[in-house]
């Protein structure tokens, strides 16, 4: 892109006002979204976020795969979001999971499965206070 062509890439912005947020059923298969942002996972937050597997073999790879490009960070609410969450996902080795499970349609391997969900209510809480501020969560 030229310079030109780059200024108007990229300064394009859609909001969903509140009366067409509020209209419209923002759901995605295991509840409501309480929060959604797009980012770039620094080092560091990526560190903390798998804190629980800095001793094992492939900790860096993992952390190095999370910082390497944009992600689509989501709270989800509603009953059960945990369970339903992890039944639209799927196994966390991709090829051993059911068609149409977002693993199995877009996970490349174990280590590049596509997605993360919490695996418990406490470690979603705790994975949420790393990427959202409690401002950026609604519906909850």
């Amino acid at each position: 892109l030229t310079p030109r062509e780059r200024v108007n890439y990229f300064t394009r912005v859609r909001i969903r006002k509140p009366e067409c947020a509020a209209q419209a059923a923002m759901r995605w298969g295991s509840g409501n979204f309480a929060a959604a942002k797009l980012s770039v996972i620094s080092k560091a937050k990526s560190e903390e976020f798998y804190a629980e597997h800095k001793a094992r073999p492939f900790n860096g790879e993992l952390v190095e795969f999370m910082t390497s490009g944009p992600v689509v960070m989501m709270c989800l609410v509603g009953e059960n979001a945990v369970l339903k969450n992890r039944e639209i996902m799927g196994a966390t080795d991709p090829k051993k999971e059911a068609p149409g499970t977002i693993r199995a349609k877009h996970g490349d391997s174990m280590g590049e499965n596509a997605c993360h969900g919490s695996d418990s209510v406490a470690s979603a809480e705790r994975e949420l206070a790393i990427f959202f501020d409690r401002h950026e969560l609604v519906n909850m």
